[in-house]
């Protein structure tokens, strides 16, 4: 069975910033609306998707505020009109038969990988829409990362083990190890100071893990580092909490829907989304054989 799983917030800020700023007839904003139900059209129809479940954040992050309570402060409050689109998101997902999960003080992240670890060792096939590169951690047997459309590139791009060594010159296991040690400055997490990516990758590639390094920190070239690196074992430790995952969530995944075609269509001509409206025909014409 094929599973989907989406970074709802990552998706649709995406969707808001690559939007105009439309709105409906009362002044209601309706941009990310837009591209997100665009979105949620070309993932459904990509691939055959027996499941899927959409995540969401609801409040900061406990476990990760706990280890470093200045954890992803550097973000500055979501634009009010992006604010407004989000419930709608959530209700879009629902009657799509896009199952929302979130659960209070827990990262949606973490909701997500929970699913996808399960999903693999039961033998099912993970596919996870997200532009955050901490999801190519769990890339691997039957998990796949899939990165939204950019200007140069106007389909989703699909990540294996082979694409994220490309892409990062680490495999998947050392992602956490990558980010320890460069930092992830979108969720203000400082790494080693002047070590960068190609740094980072040629040590985990001489050395093989975070913990290696830190034992051999007098072999590491330059001869700089070494001294930082002695010193930030306690930083180097906390980052890697604060990137890998915590599986252990129960999270339900639901039993597989179709689409609530005559609730997307009062949803769609309630926001005066006509284009939407068209595109839905097709899609429920080319994917179900049903016209609308």
């Amino acid at each position: 069975m094929n599973v989907l799983l989406i970074d709802g917030y990552n998706l649709g800020f995406r969707c808001f910033y690559a939007m105009p700023d439309l709105s409906r007839s009362d002044g209601f904003p309706t941009g990310a609306l837009h591209a997100f139900f665009a979105s949620l059209l070309k993932l459904a129809g990509q691939y055959d998707m027996q499941a899927t479940a959409v995540f969401f954040d609801k409040g900061g992050s406990q476990r990760h505020l706990k280890l470093l309570p200045q954890y992803k402060a550097n973000r500055a409050q979501a634009p009010d009109n992006f604010r407004k689109q989000i419930p709608s998101m959530k209700y879009l997902c629902e009657i799509f038969g896009f199952y929302p999960t979130e659960m209070e003080g827990v990262e949606a992240d973490d909701l997500l990988a929970s699913v996808a670890v399960r999903e693999k060792e039961i033998g099912n096939t993970t596919f996870i829409a997200s532009a955050d590169k901490d999801f190519a951690q769990l890339v691997g047997l039957n998990v796949r990362q899939m990165l939204p459309p950019t200007p140069k590139c106007k389909e989703w791009t699909v990540l294996d083990s082979i694409a994220v060594k490309g892409k990062f010159g680490v495999t998947p296991a050392q992602i956490p190890d990558y980010l320890s040690l460069i930092g992830d400055s979108a969720d203000n997490i400082d790494g080693i100071s002047g070590v960068g990516p190609k740094t980072a990758a040629k040590w985990l590639k001489d050395f093989g893990d975070l913990e290696t390094i830190i034992k051999r920190y007098d072999w590491l070239k330059p001869e700089k580092f070494r001294p930082l690196i002695r010193d930030g074992e306690p930083l180097l430790r906390r980052n890697l909490q604060l990137i890998r995952f915590d599986t252990s969530f129960e999270t339900p995944l639901p039993q597989p829907r179709t689409p609530d075609f005559d609730k997307i269509i009062e949803f769609l001509e309630d926001m005066e989304m006509k284009k939407s409206l068209t595109s839905l025909r097709k899609f429920a014409k080319d994917k179900y054989s049903v016209e609308l």
